[in-house]
């Protein structure tokens, strides 16, 4: 399974950051040139101005071509995944401070590496596509489904609820960030946490988009520890890391 999905994975990225397949198993670092792919996965507005990623080997970075001396000498004797070490994150971030940009924090990504069972314990419903309006706007949701509003770039496809009575205790949502790659996102309203909800969500999630014939893929922060062990626990494995820069807002 893991595999096969590691395969699915850098075609897509592949896609992404404008390179090959091969260039994200290389040995050395890869720059390329930034451009808007069709099927690409897409974060912000208009062309990327510099992204880059990594799967533990080498690190590929898609850049406004502005930056390629610098990122030549940037990357030149760097072992793939130090780049995204703090002290060479700061340097990224003051060369590209200049240009009215600074680096989001780095996003840790997962795919599918086991089965996992969801043995009945919460009662659930299910939700698609226009079904899941009633909810933008909810603060209790911002990770299961676009907040505060849709993302027409990536809709949301589908949601898992998890209610007691006519509470909700918890959702898992996927948007369909590119072609069939379905990213899963979940909230656990306060008072019903440490019960297994999470895990319980997202492992339904997970396993109902496999058989659609989707990609489940799950992302986290580096220190959100809980969010993680959620995606351990429903059979995902830590596969990639990337990171983009954004525009510096000015408000």
């Amino acid at each position: 399974m893991f595999k096969y999905y590691c395969e699915k994975l850098l075609k897509q990225l592949s896609i992404d950051y404008n390179c090959t397949p091969d260039d994200l198993r290389a040995k050395e670092n890869i720059i390329t040139t930034s451009k808007l792919n069709d099927g690409r996965r897409s974060y912000s507005p208009g062309m990327p101005f510099l992204q880059m990623v990594s799967a533990g080997g080498n690190t590929v970075i898609m850049a406004d071509e502005c930056l390629h001396e610098f990122l030549r000498g940037f990357v030149r004797d760097v072992e793939g995944h130090h780049l995204f070490e703090l002290d060479n994150l700061l340097k990224l971030n003051d060369a590209i401070k200049p240009y009215g940009y600074e680096m989001n924090p780095t996003h840790h990504m997962f795919l599918p590496s086991r089965n996992v069972v969801a043995e009945e314990r919460f009662t659930v419903k299910w939700l698609y596509d226009s079904e899941i309006s009633q909810f933008y706007g909810n603060p209790h949701f911002p990770n299961a489904i676009s907040y505060p509003e849709p993302c027409p770039v990536r809709p949301d496809r589908m949601v898992v609820v998890a209610v007691d009575g006519g509470d909700i205790m918890g959702m898992a949502g996927c948007s369909e960030d590119a072609p069939h790659w379905m990213q899963i996102g979940i909230d656990v309203l306060p008072e019903y946490r440490s019960r297994g909800i999470g895990a319980y969500l997202v492992t339904l999630l997970k396993n109902r988009i496999i058989e659609m014939g989707d990609i489940p893929f799950y992302g986290t922060a580096s220190a959100n520890v809980q969010s993680q062990n959620i995606a351990l626990n429903s059979g995902f494995k830590p596969t990639w890391v990337e990171t983009e820069a954004v525009k510096i807002d000015m408000n």
